[in-house]
């Protein structure tokens, strides 16, 4: 399970990119977005077995971006949006840190291209062979 603090680890956000590098997974998580569902309503649109659904789903609960109730013998899963706003936020601190990395870069190349003087390119006239090959 991820930590329960504002801090997420390196740990729990290798759980939460690696449970969403999976397409199926991604698909449930959009189901879920929409509300709580059923194994058997989330596997609908799949050609896998309700056991291999449930395996994806243990996989987004481990990771903490669903949660699992069991009312009699319907076991359904919500959407744990906590989990991804953490995701989203650490996606926009780095989002920042590489944009002011490459303003950076634009200024260190603006400054270095009005450093240079403009240099007069001269032009090669090539003599071609009987081939066409210079």
């Amino acid at each position: 399970m991820l930590s329960v603090g504002r801090e997420r680890t390196s740990e729990d956000l290798d759980l939460l990119f690696g449970a969403l590098a999976d397409a199926t997974r991604r698909g449930i998580v959009e189901r879920l977005a929409d509300g709580e569902a059923t194994v058997t309503e989330l596997a609908a649109p799949y050609s896998i077995s309700l056991p291999a659904i449930s395996r994806h789903l243990k996989v987004l609960e481990r990771a903490s971006i669903i949660t699992r109730s069991q009312d009699g013998r319907w076991r359904s899963s919500r959407l744990s949006p906590t989990s991804l706003a953490s995701a989203a936020t650490w996606l926009s601190l780095q989002e920042r840190l590489w944009a002011k990395r490459f303003d950076r870069l634009d200024e260190h190349l603006a400054r270095r291209a009005s450093e240079q003087p403009a240099s007069k390119t001269k032009t090669r006239t090539r003599t071609r062979t009987k081939r066409g090959r210079p």
